[in-house]
């Protein structure tokens, strides 16, 4: 809660105590994003042998003149096929891929996030925030990223801090859950996907370490050798 409304002062810049100055979230990240747990973002794991997943992340948008959105990809990840929309009207968003040093050279203010001069910034573009009105956006992008998602013998595992309030992993076709470090409620979804959904009401991430193995109607059997 941030208090009564006729009694709140602007959130600053000031960061928590308890984190060292460069690395801890500033007051208005900490309280105008997180308090508002408006954010859904959903992992689809591919096929383990390619390291790559997709996702979609739906937020609301209702800082007024707000006008992009930048997602810093981790080091050790590399991004491709990004692409935005606007849920509320159907509008899809330009989208740039730029490093550190391109965004510093065209003037792409990173706010709180610590950006190397060689690592990869998403910015998706929308239409200024209106005062009084808000946006819905859809962010979608595939990462590849061998230290989060690989086979392990015949194991799967999934290896991620994952930050947002509400986070879901879905399984590859024909997967099971052998283990997950994070407590989740795993359900099979209409199309026949086991997916774990993580619910994370703390200021703070979640590390998830998820295996799975595939079932054995999922793994092709071996043909006799022909004669």
């Amino acid at each position: 809660m941030t208090g009564d409304p006729g009694m709140q002062r602007s959130l600053t810049d000031a960061r928590s105590w308890e984190a060292p100055p460069a690395q801890g979230p500033t007051e208005r990240a900490r309280l105008a994003e997180r308090a508002h747990q408006d954010r859904d973002i959903v992992y689809f794991l591919q096929s383990p042998e390619m390291n790559a997943f997709s996702l979609s992340h739906d937020y609301t948008e209702s800082r007024e003149g707000t006008d992009r959105y930048l997602n810093v990809v981790r080091t050790g990840s590399t991004v491709s096929n990004p692409s935005g929309r606007i849920l509320d009207t159907g509008e899809a968003m330009k989208v740039d891929v730029l490093t550190g040093e391109q965004m510093k050279e065209a003037g792409v203010d990173a706010g709180d996030e610590k950006v190397e001069p060689n690592q990869q910034v998403v910015v998706f573009r929308f239409p200024a925030v209106k005062k009084g009105q808000s946006l819905r956006l859809r962010i979608s992008e595939t990462y590849t990223a061998p230290q989060s998602y690989r086979l392990d013998g015949d194991e799967l595992v999934f290896e991620r801090s994952l930050g947002r309030p509400r986070n879901s992993v879905v399984l590859p076709r024909g997967w099971y859950v052998t283990a997950s470090a994070v407590p989740a409620v795993v359900r099979q979804t209409p199309d026949g996907l086991t997916r774990l959904d993580f619910v994370n009401g703390r200021p703070d991430s979640v590390d998830v370490l998820l295996k799975a193995k595939k079932a054995a109607s999922a793994v092709p059997k071996e043909q006799p050798a022909s004669h």
